[in-house]
């Protein structure tokens, strides 16, 4: 597999014909939203097939796996348009195999998603996970949990083989984060104990296999009700099979002050938790100043610290899966951000026929444009080269895998580049 980042004058077809495959394998594989129009810049993932087969009249995912001696997991991740469709049809071509090095390393992949995720889109991303997090469950200081509705995606995920985890967080219905809800609960010990009943009852009534945490902006008082709290659930989790996770904020050091960093103790929440999840993303974010979502360089500080003090099997490193425009100049508490695809990011690079260019420090590809109205943009984004090289950051700190924030839209080169570097770990 290769990454080919296209040149000035360069065609589809020169593409494919440089790499022996067809324009028509580039734009399945990449799910390309702009074939006829490629930008000076744009990053795209090559898979040279190495066997092919041609549906025919009465083939079965299971009929094709055994002919070829693979899994139908493979075969998915393989075709993940094929995921979503009811029934196979004749004609129809499944990729089995292509040119690739064996897996780096295995994986623990995680996917985030809402409960109005567009069902062929999570059908199509099943495949590559471990466990979906289903965000998110809030709840009272008296202990009752605010449900969602979660039936058909928790039976879908099982019949991919995928467990959910329930997402427990403060918020409000407006779906912010209120650090009062979490201090009410925390200093209520009936209403947290009877929370956590209902929580252990929920997940069993449900099929959740785990729950992940996602306390954010915790007043930094309330740092010891906190790890009090996860160590309360810790405790009535484990006996049962049910694993725990936390979601902490990215951190580079013990001693960083400020709401969303002093309550999240790494050393403390990563003793007790099965799992936790670093968030190494939003340094650029919906109303901050432009820069990519998840620079590289940052992203490393975070885990230089993360896996100094909490156990490495333990990690999961954060991968944003979104782009940001901003229209410019940025004004500080004035410019909001509007958040995109990162296929959308691509279309509008092409719409307005402006080159990819790529930080190298941050690893991450970005973009100016003039809208119609003569207003100037810049837009931050991911592409195959910077999935890449935080991807290969899992390898390096020998972590035990990624969170994917969120899955409600389906990025080809993520997904690719998950298959071809990991061997996926099952739940």
């Amino acid at each position: 597999m290769t990454i080919h980042v296209v040149q000035q004058g360069e065609t589809l077809n020169m593409i494919a014909n440089q790499y022996g495959v067809t324009p028509e394998r580039i734009i399945i594989d990449n799910e390309l939203p702009n074939p006829d129009n490629l930008v000076v810049g744009q990053s795209m993932i090559i898979r040279i097939p190495t066997q092919e087969h041609t549906v025919t009249a009465g083939d079965t995912f299971e009929t094709i796996a055994e002919q070829y001696d693979v899994t139908v997991d493979e075969i998915l991740r393989n075709n993940p348009w094929a995921a979503a469709e009811e029934f196979l049809q004749a004609g129809q071509t499944l990729l089995i195999s292509y040119e690739s090095e064996p897996p780096v390393d295995t994986a623990l992949i995680v996917g985030y998603l809402y409960p109005f995720i567009n069902r062929t889109v999570h059908r199509k991303t099943l495949p590559f996970l471990t466990y979906q997090s289903v965000f998110t469950y809030g709840f009272t200081a008296q202990g009752d949990l605010v449900p969602i509705v979660d039936e058909d995606l928790i039976a879908t995920g099982y019949e991919f083989g995928i467990p959910p985890i329930m997402v427990l967080a403060p918020m409000t219905p407006e779906m912010n984060f209120d650090t009062q809800i979490a201090h009410d609960m925390f200093v209520n010990p009936e209403g947290q104990a009877r929370l956590i009943d209902n929580i252990v009852a929920t997940m069993q009534e449900n099929g959740y296999i785990g729950l992940d945490i996602d306390f954010e902006f915790i007043q930094p008082a309330d740092k010891d009700l906190f790890i009090s709290f996860i160590s309360n659930v810790k405790n009535r989790l484990e006996p049962l099979g049910l694993l725990t996770l936390v979601a902490l904020a990215p951190k580079t050091s013990g001693e960083m002050t400020g709401l969303l960093y002093e309550a999240h103790d790494y050393p403390a929440i990563g003793a007790i938790a099965d799992l936790v999840l670093l968030m190494t993303y939003e340094w650029g974010y919906l109303f901050g100043p432009p820069m990519a979502t998840s620079p590289l360089n940052n992203v490393r500080q975070v885990l230089e610290y993360g896996v100094s003090v909490i156990d490495i099997n333990k990690i999961l490193m954060g991968i944003p899966n979104y782009a940001y425009d901003w229209p410019l100049p940025f004004i500080q508490d004035e410019t909001m951000a509007e958040a995109i695809t990162n296929q959308e990011a691509i279309l509008r690079a092409a719409q307005y026929g402006v080159e990819i260019q790529f930080d190298e420090q941050a690893q991450a590809p970005f973009y100016n444009y003039t809208d119609e109205g003569g207003t100037p943009h810049v837009v931050w984004f991911d592409d195959a080269r910077s999935m890449n090289a935080k991807l290969r950051l899992i390898p390096e700190f020998q972590l035990r895998g990624a969170g994917i924030w969120q899955i409600m839209n389906f990025f080809p080169a993520l997904y690719m580049l998950i298959n071809d570097l990991f061997t996926i770990e099952q739940g």
